[in-house]
């Protein structure tokens, strides 16, 4: 090669800056003692054009996302040399991107390259977290269960992502899942693969050891309180876990995920936060399950399924007022299902749109039975649960009336219930369905009032009628003081905005007394009755009558 084409390749400084840009990537090099980062190249795609050509720590640190900041003081704490930084960052107003780069003359300097994850993360990761996907984590997975020793697999569920998706919008619950992904990223750096391996699922793979677990690293890992779009989030996660043997009868790669499905579903079952892992009992579970799944699309064709109703009394007359129905399921051979057990079940399956109808309907024609034959019970009125998803359902509003219309109910006795998140999910949508809803003769109650994150400012457009009180704080009112005032500025909004207000949780005499000082209308709970069956529900509303009030046990228990 001769002198003029070598001079012909040369970069200089412009070249490698002009070339910095066309790739949208960026150099920086950070100072410590001068307090100052400096950035050449394609500044503003990596959005740090508000501190390009130089700025200072305080600036870098916020212009990063919050919850990453934690992360970007990584980059800023002096290291010894050599030390390098892998590290993926948000910055407001820009995509995640990579920062890679290495800690210079005894730790005087740090300089790397910065650049966009989309164009150049490695094909095996899953793009929101930056973790490995499921497909790369079974092929790393292989590769170290070719190597002999114990290896432990633990993958953890998510609790109440879809609560997180309603509540905050997919956007900002990306933010969590990302950021609960650089938590698992930097808790098992070097010695592990953390992958993303489903919507709401993370695994990690792991060497066992004594002391702390794989699983309790990731807990650790996954459970610490972060802050997005200006709500508290405390993420709290099931977790299922596998030991097996490496070496030649190392078990398949997804042969062992499977039976970690298998230990989390256990751990699920347990309520928020279970931990399980698997054992041979966890096979006959898993055929049990398919049995009952099996069995419950049954149960709707059998009419298996039935209302049970729960008294809600008048607290000031002491009559029964109407009741909740809620759903039960009567197996030909084990009995009374628990409801967690088959409305979970249920929800998996993509049934509750079918079971809110069947719930709806036979609530409905119950009612009017009561209604004809006691006319001394008065406007008897009863609940009914909608599913998150029947406010979306095609033909709601026609099932309504046409419900009514057979049944002859006035307007107002079936009261459909939803809950905030269900309303939060798409609240121009829910009025104009709520709104639909109570021409079509239905009264609307506000379900577990207090719990959700934004009703307050869409409670006074919404046509709803009744406000419900979550049994929690019923519950706890009468010890702590933060409780009983919750119920008190509940039960003033009700009244503000004409609104009948249901207290849930209603345990013993004391409690309801409470609630009546309070000026709450009514009350529901075990104090009064649990849920019972039709027959068992009109002989209490029948004994009531002749009473002239309903029951209350004095105490709890």
């Amino acid at each position: 090669m001769n002198g003029r084409s070598s001079r012909s390749l040369a970069w200089d400084a412009t070249t490698a800056i002009e070339a910095l840009a066309a790739s949208d990537a960026a150099l920086w090099v950070w100072s410590p003692a001068e307090d100052q980062m400096q950035f050449t190249g394609a500044t503003k795609p990596l959005g740090l054009a508000p501190l390009a050509p130089a700025c200072s720590a305080a600036a870098f640190t916020a212009l990063t996302l919050p919850q990453d900041r934690a992360l970007a003081e990584k980059i800023l704490k002096p290291q010894e040399e050599g030390t390098e930084i892998a590290l993926r960052l948000r910055m407001r107003g820009s995509e995640t991107c990579l920062w890679r780069g290495v800690w210079l003359e005894d730790g005087a300097r740090a300089a790397g390259l910065v650049a966009l994850e989309a164009k150049f993360a490695p094909s095996d990761r899953d793009r929101l977290t930056g973790l490995y996907h499921r497909k790369a984590f079974v092929a790393r997975l292989g590769e170290a269960l070719e190597t002999s020793g114990d290896w432990d697999l633990v993958v953890a569920d998510l609790d109440r992502l879809r609560r997180l998706n309603e509540a905050l919008g997919l956007e900002r619950a990306d933010l969590v899942l990302a950021a609960l992904g650089s938590r698992l990223a930097a808790a098992f750096a070097g010695d592990a693969a953390p992958a993303r391996i489903g919507e709401d699922e993370f695994a990690v793979f792991a060497p066992a050891a004594e002391g702390l677990s794989v699983a309790e690293r990731l807990r650790e890992a996954l459970e610490q309180p972060l802050r997005v779009a200006g709500f508290d989030i405390y993420p709290t996660v099931s977790i299922g876990a596998v030991r097996a043997e490496g070496g030649p009868d190392a078990p398949d790669p997804s042969e062992l995920l499977r039976r970690a499905a298998l230990a989390l579903d256990s751990a699920k079952s347990l309520g928020r936060g279970g931990v399980a892992s698997y054992g041979q009992a966890l096979e006959t579970d898993s055929l049990s399950r398919l049995a009952l799944e099996s069995d419950l699309r049954n149960a709707f064709v059998r009419g298996e399924i039935e209302p049970f109703f729960q008294p809600i009394v008048n607290l000031d007359t002491g009559a029964v007022a109407g009741f909740e129905a809620l759903a039960r399921w009567r197996h030909p051979r084990r009995g009374l299902v628990a409801p967690d057990e088959f409305l979970r079940l249920a929800d998996e399956m993509g049934l509750m749109n079918q079971l809110g109808l069947i719930m709806m309907t036979r609530a409905a024609h119950q009612l009017a039975e009561w209604l004809k034959r006691h006319p001394a019970a008065g406007p008897l009125f009863c609940s009914v649960n909608l599913s998150t998803n029947e406010l979306e359902r095609d033909g709601l509003i026609e099932d309504v009336r046409r419900i009514r219309q057979e049944t002859g109910l006035p307007p107002g006795a079936l009261k459909l219930e939803v809950t905030e998140s269900d309303i939060m999910r798409n609240p121009d949508k829910a009025l104009q369905v709520l709104t639909a809803l109570r021409k079509a003769g239905a009264s609307l109650a506000l379900d577990d009032f207090g719990t959700g994150f934004s009703s307050l400012a869409y409670l006074a457009k919404l046509p709803f009628d009744t406000l419900k009180i979550d049994r929690y704080f019923v519950l706890t009112m009468a010890e702590d003081e933060g409780s009983a005032k919750i119920v008190k500025s509940v039960v003033n909004l009700g009244r503000d905005l004409s609104l009948e207000v249901v207290a849930e949780g209603v345990e013993n005499a004391n409690l309801a007394r409470l609630l009546l000082e309070a000026s709450c209308h009514y009350g529901q709970g075990f104090g009064y009755a649990p849920a019972l069956p039709a027959q068992e529900a009109e002989v209490y509303l029948d004994e009531s009558l002749s009473d002239g009030a309903a029951p209350i046990r004095a105490r709890s228990g």
